[in-house]
């Protein structure tokens, strides 16, 4: 019976905690893991990808730390950052820009000094494609977009057009009245310049036959 329990609790420790997230194409994901700094001081901690071993390090591993800065990237891109407070015991696991082919099982090993002390930390990520923005989308968009803007730009061309009418109106306007000017009154001066010229001619011989009138009476008289 002690054997079985004894087992059956080495089974416990082995596995660790599980626990599943769903990520989104494109995007960032956080797997967390956390220690107790202040108790343990800094620990060695790596990630892999899959199931954790019973005893070692992490098989296919993808970073690791010795509890204060990462020491080693084994095959992993920049893609895998550790972008918690090391110093703090917070070494999650950060995937950027996720990919289909990340989906799968991850395992976080926090090395606990001591006889099967480890503690082993599963994730099961599952990756979810971020929805398409269809052509028909992008089309309409762009179509309000062209709209907007021919909108935009005709009321621009009907207030230039307007402003012109206005200008052309009112230089219409001025011409017809400098033309109807010449036709009235250059008619009008020439005529009074006419009648002053004949006014003036007509005083002389008007003023001759009034003294030759004169003298004629003169004469009679004597």
């Amino acid at each position: 019976m002690k054997i079985v329990l004894l087992l059956a609790l080495l089974t416990v420790g082995e596995c660790g905690s599980s626990e599943s997230v769903v990520g989104q194409t494109g995007q960032n994901v956080t797997l967390s893991c956390t220690y107790d700094f202040n108790y343990y001081g800094a620990l060695a901690v790596c990630w892999q990808q899959g199931d954790i071993p019973r005893r070692g390090s992490c098989n296919n591993q993808l970073i690791s730390t010795d509890g204060l800065k990462v020491i080693e990237r084994t095959r992993a891109s920049s893609r895998y950052q550790l972008l918690g407070r090391l110093d703090e015991g917070d070494v999650s696991l950060t995937i950027l820009n996720l990919t289909d082919s990340d989906a799968g099982r991850y395992g976080c090993r926090v090395k606990i000094p001591g006889w099967l002390n480890d503690g082993k930390h599963h994730f099961d990520l599952t990756i979810k494609t971020a929805p398409q923005t269809t052509t028909s989308t992008l089309n309409r968009e762009t179509s309000t977009e062209t709209t907007a803007s021919h909108t935009a730009g005709t009321g621009a061309e009907s207030s230039v057009q307007q402003q012109q009418q206005q200008v052309d109106s009112l230089q219409s306007f001025i011409g017809n009245t400098v033309r109807v000017s010449f036709i009235v009154f250059i008619p009008a001066l020439l005529l009074t310049a006419a009648y002053r010229f004949w006014r003036t001619n007509q005083r002389p011989e008007t003023d001759r036959r009034l003294n030759q009138s004169e003298g004629e009476e003169m004469y009679s008289s004597v």
